[in-house]
């Protein structure tokens, strides 16, 4: 089986959830972790800040990865293993430094950098490493697929991506139509149901279409 691995847009850095994290004195335990030399997982630290749309993209991805077998690479010892940096195969794309594991451990202070960056195509910070790790996960990968679970209808992510994967990059087709809320939703529920989504390429895809019907409620074991 080959292997797949997904991409998630980064939650935001603004709003009344990120002044929780950057409050100096808050007592909210995600705050606090944040505030120690081993910090918090990023990807723990963008669900809280995204709330229900990244909870849904975190659970989904982690449930349907299937991150390709790390090989010895051709260096003198100690030789590095290929593809151990994809580690459980869900990559969060950050503000200026490429695409990360969801388990990096992150601090107060990367948080803070990355609100420095403006999330954009055309800029340098954010897109030459997003150019960078892009291109070495096409090299990893290796025959593999590589999932955009983020925005399709913006250039910031798809515009980047697209210039390395081409028609590789694969995206949820019942996206289309659908806003943040009711996508984090509808992967919740697929992670309930054990049943992935169809994928399709994004070069060429009709981006923005009707908005679907309601989903049912989520039922709950």
């Amino acid at each position: 089986m080959e292997s797949r691995v997904f991409i998630l847009s980064p939650a935001r850095l603004d709003g009344k959830r990120a002044d929780v994290l950057f409050h100096p004195r808050t007592p909210f335990p995600l705050a606090m972790k944040l505030r120690t030399i081993e910090g918090a997982p990023i990807g723990e630290v963008f669900r809280f800040l995204s709330g229900l749309y990244f909870r849904g993209k975190l659970a989904y991805a982690a449930r349907f990865a299937r991150p390709p077998i790390p090989l010895i690479g051709p260096a003198p010892p100690p030789r590095p293993l290929k593809a151990a940096w994809i580690g459980s195969g869900v990559l969060v794309i950050t503000s200026n430094r490429g695409m990360v594991p969801a388990e990096t451990r992150v601090c107060l202070e990367h948080l803070e950098a990355f609100a420095q960056t403006d999330i954009h195509q055309d800029e340098r910070e954010f897109r030459a490493p997003l150019d960078r790790d892009a291109a070495l996960l096409q090299k990893d990968i290796g025959e593999g697929e590589v999932v955009l679970l983020g925005s399709i209808a913006s250039k910031k992510y798809v515009e980047p991506l697209l210039g390395v994967f081409g028609d590789r990059l694969l995206f949820p087709s019942d996206f289309v139509g659908r806003g943040d809320m009711s996508r984090g939703g509808l992967l919740l529920r697929k992670v309930d149901e054990g049943a992935e989504l169809p994928y399709i390429p994004v070069k060429g895809a009709v981006r923005h279409g009707a908005r679907p019907p309601r989903l049912s409620p989520r039922k709950r074991a």
